[in-house]
């Protein structure tokens, strides 16, 4: 039996697809003279459907589908030699806008057996391109806004900090004096938590750079002899979130501030370490010292507000406080372990 007739009515089916299909299409013959378009790329380009058949690839319109290289892309596709996926082009017609257009073609088989055929389809981005653009326009300009948000909040924690400064020294209570101070320390490390976070842009912070940093600024603002008193820190290659990295910002910072406060009375010369480990999930940050270690009964320090924020903080990271006696000094352990995800709130203190 003759397959003619079988080649013709596959022939004639492709034909009516690509004319219904809702996406722009052209069935080309080998020497790219449109054989037939579906209705949406007649629509979607301003050609008039009835003159279309036979012409040219570059022929339509106003000859501005004459494209040298696509057209030596389309003949490689037809040889066999290529295949075109998800070029881009760039559609310009008189008096229009320019068109971005993503085309597609492979060869078809649709039974005709002495005839290639390739099938062009073509997908109109401008739109979302223009959409893309916009966001990441938005994008800059929110980045540039945090920057500036950034610089101003830095600022303000300066001046925040001088008048704190300039009140403790005008103030006669000694009681007095020493929160001022307490003050002054505390807003001085968030300005390094602040500077070191900005840096980050927003994505995982490097806790040896940050803790670093950190213990330069607790040490430039509260240590007067750094040849009796010193900050160390030995912290491994681990990176965090940027929220997680300002809790255990402000925990170091508090556990700093208590260990200078308390650990070395009398002129003693001592150091501290700030220590933070990972494996996994799992995780250390230790802060030890080498002073006169934990005094017991009437002579212990009491509660205060930096031990009421690094317990909160301890708690919203799923983590359990370690205080031991090192014989020399104090050590403070804040441990997390595995199978809980992490929270930075920042505590609300009592």
């Amino acid at each position: 039996m003759s397959t003619k007739p079988t080649a013709h009515f596959e022939a004639a089916s492709t034909l009516a697809v690509v004319i219904s299909s809702n996406e722009p299409l052209l069935l080309l013959s080998e020497d790219l003279r449109i054989v037939v378009a579906s209705a949406s790329f007649c629509r979607a380009f301003a050609i008039d459907p009835v003159t279309i058949a036979g012409k040219l690839l570059r022929e339509l319109g106003d000859g501005e589908w004459a494209m040298p290289t696509l057209a030596s892309l389309l003949k490689a596709t037809a040889s066999g030699k290529a295949q075109i996926e998800a070029y881009e082009i760039d559609l310009k017609r008189p008096d229009q806008k320019t068109r971005q257009l993503v085309v597609n073609a492979c060869t078809l088989d649709d039974g005709d057996i002495d005839n290639t055929r390739l099938l062009l389809a073509v997908t109109d981005v401008t739109d979302a391109r223009a959409e893309t653009r916009l966001k990441d326009d938005l994008v800059r300009d929110k980045a540039l806004l945090i920057q500036e948000v950034q610089h101003r909040v830095a600022n303000s924690l300066q001046i925040i900090a001088s008048v704190l400064m300039q009140s403790a020294r005008r103030v006669q209570s000694e009681e007095a004096r020493g929160h001022l101070q307490n003050a002054h320390h505390r807003v001085m490390s968030i300005a390094a938590l602040q500077r070191q976070l900005a840096t980050s842009g927003g994505g995982d912070v490097y806790l040896r750079p940050y803790l670093t940093q950190l213990s330069q600024s607790l040490g430039a603002s509260m240590i007067a002899d750094p040849d009796r008193l010193s900050i160390s820190v030995t912290v491994d290659d681990s990176a965090v979130p940027a929220d997680v990295s300002v809790s255990l910002g402000l925990i170091v910072t508090e556990l700093v501030i208590n260990a200078l406060k308390h650990a070395f009375p009398d002129q003693a010369a001592g150091v501290i370490v700030i220590d933070y480990r990972s494996t996994g999930t799992d995780w250390t940050l230790s802060v030890i010292d080498n002073g006169i270690g934990m005094l017991a009964g009437s002579d212990s320090p009491k509660a205060g507000l930096g031990s009421g924020i690094v317990e909160a903080l301890a708690k919203n990271l799923l983590s359990e406080i370690e205080v031991s006696d090192t014989d020399p000094g104090t050590a403070v352990t804040i441990r997390h372990k595995g199978g809980a995800e992490l929270r930075a709130d920042l505590p609300t203190a009592a």
